[in-house]
C-alpha cells in the first residue's frame, strides 16, 4: 500500500473545518522506528481511562436517542437524565485530567477533524510522529490518537505546529467535528450577544 505524500496529508488536514480554540494537548514524540498500529487496533493502545470515556459517551448517545420521540410529558425525565449525564461528564472529566502530563503539555491554536495546530516555544521537525492526547473540557471528553507534523511555522515569538491525524478512530473524529461545530456555535452566540449589548 502506497503511503500518502506530505502534500496529500496537508490536503486531508485542510478538508476538515478547524476552529481557533485553545485545548490542552499532550504530545509524546515517537522514535523513528516506531510502527503505528492499524486504526482497528488503536483501542488496544489507548489508556484505560480513554476507553471508558469513549464507551460512556456512546452509551449516553444511545440512551438519550429514544427519549427524543416521546411526548412532551417526558420533558421532566429528559431534564433529569441530562443532569445525571452532566454529573457523570464532570466525574469523567476529572478522571481524564489525571491522565494529563504537565511535561508534554501544549495548548492548541486550532483543532478540527483532520488535525490540530499547536502553539510551541520550540520547533518540531516535519515528519515527526507523535502520540497525542487531546482534552476537550467543554465536552468533558478526551481523544487518544497518533499524529504527524506536516508543518512548523514561526509566528511572532512562537511556532505553530500542524499535526495531521494519521491514526484516529472514526468515532473520535466525529467527536472532534461535533466539538468544533459546537464551539463555533457558542462563539457566534457570544458575538451576537456582545453586538446587541453594545447597541
Amino acid at each position: 500500500m502506497e503511503l500518502p505524500s506530505l502534500e496529500q496529508k496537508r490536503q486531508q488536514f485542510d478538508e476538515f473545518f478547524r476552529i481557533k480554540h485553545p485545548i490542552k494537548v499532550n504530545v509524546r514524540k515517537l522514535a523513528a522506528d516506531f510502527v503505528l498500529p492499524a486504526v482497528e487496533q488503536l483501542t488496544e493502545h489507548m489508556p484505560y481511562a480513554f476507553r471508558i470515556a469513549s464507551e460512556m459517551s456512546a452509551l449516553e448517545v444511545a440512551a438519550l436517542r429514544p427519549l427524543r420521540n416521546l411526548s412532551e410529558h417526558a420533558a421532566d425525565l429528559v431534564t433529569f437524565l441530562n443532569h445525571q449525564s452532566r454529573k457523570i461528564d464532570l466525574m469523567m472529566s476529572y478522571i481524564l485530567h489525571e491522565q494529563m502530563s504537565q511535561d508534554e503539555q501544549y495548548i492548541s491554536h486550532a483543532f478540527g477533524g483532520g488535525g490540530v495546530v499547536l502553539c510551541s516555544d520550540h520547533s518540531i521537525d516535519e515528519g515527526q510522529q507523535c502520540e497525542l492526547r487531546l482534552f476537550l473540557e467543554e465536552e468533558a471528553a478526551a481523544v487518544f490518537c497518533y499524529g504527524e507534523v506536516i508543518a512548523c511555522e514561526q509566528v511572532a515569538d512562537q511556532y505553530h505546529i500542524s499535526l495531521f491525524f494519521n491514526r484516529l478512530r472514526e468515532e473520535d473524529q466525529e467527536l472532534l467535528v461535533r466539538a468544533s461545530l459546537h464551539l463555533q456555535t457558542m462563539q457566534l452566540r457570544k458575538r451576537a450577544k456582545q453586538r446587541s449589548d453594545s447597541e
